[in-house]
């Protein structure tokens, strides 16, 4: 029988009982399907008799949680996909639950496990596309001031992509009524996130006052233009006018009344 998913076997007898570190095997998924060959790691915690990189116990099971996190994002992924797909090419009413797992390739029970409904699933699109912020903030200087980094994030992780897709999603909440709930959660859940993980970057270097002042502002501005407030025109959209600002500017503009004002 093969290990679970991304997991080491549980070595037994003296090979977990000697004191030493050893070798075990971990199954992992291979391209295209099925799975790679086992293949031998070192350092496995002599207490637990599992597979640990960093040799400490219980290091395995946050890495199983890891991989479990991951792969049930990728399958919710998927999963709104389809539902986002289908709803372009049919219109919200034109498909069932069974034609999104079918394309997406999997059960009704995945589906029930992710979603309550088609329209739950079609909002979940919104977050694909988006990558990881923290990773993003990680990467930039610890004294970089908050008004840049947020800039930074905005360039790098809101593509023009990400934000046509987003924009096509709050036409589709428009022209059917019982998409629109799901939609503002995501939203809502979105800004939340998003806010929390500004105040984390904050620190204490700002007033309590300013992280909510400042992502209101850009939120507000972004959501403008995504509603057509605005006339910012998307890279893949076709109905630019002489007086469309590309999405570049948008930003850049933004920015710049923020930093010196109006």
């Amino acid at each position: 029988m093969r290990a679970p998913l991304g997991r080491c076997r549980r070595l037994t007898g003296p090979a977990a009982e000697g004191g030493s570190a050893v070798a075990c095997a971990v199954t992992l998924p291979a391209a295209g399907g099925g799975y790679r060959s086992p293949r031998r790691r070192a350092n496995v915690c002599v207490l637990t008799g599992q597979c640990c990189s960093l040799g400490r116990p219980g290091h395995t099971e946050g890495v199983d949680r890891g991989l479990r996190d991951l792969k049930r994002e990728a399958t919710a992924q998927a999963l709104a996909e389809a539902a986002f797909e289908l709803t372009r090419e049919r219109g919200l009413f034109g498909f069932v639950t069974a034609d999104v797992v079918e394309r997406a390739g999997y059960s009704r029970r995945t589906f029930a496990n992710h979603f309550s409904c088609k329209e739950e699933a079609v909002a979940a699109v919104a977050f694909g596309g988006v990558d990881d912020a923290s990773a993003i903030l990680a990467d930039l200087p610890e004294d970089l001031p908050l008004l840049d980094a947020l800039l930074s994030v905005m360039r790098d992780q809101f593509t023009a992509d990400t934000l046509v897709r987003m924009r096509e999603l709050m036409a589709m909440a428009r022209q059917y009524p019982t998409l629109e709930p799901y939609v503002l959660s995501v939203q809502q859940r979105m800004r939340h996130t998003a806010q929390e993980l500004l105040g984390s970057a904050a620190g204490d270097r700002y007033p309590a006052i300013y992280v909510p002042l400042l992502f209101g502002a850009v939120y507000g501005a972004v959501m403008a233009a995504l509603e057509g407030t605005l006339d910012v025109h998307l890279d893949g959209e076709n109905d630019a006018t002489p007086a469309s600002m590309d999405y570049a500017s948008f930003l850049d503009l933004t920015f710049d009344y923020l930093r010196h004002g109006l």
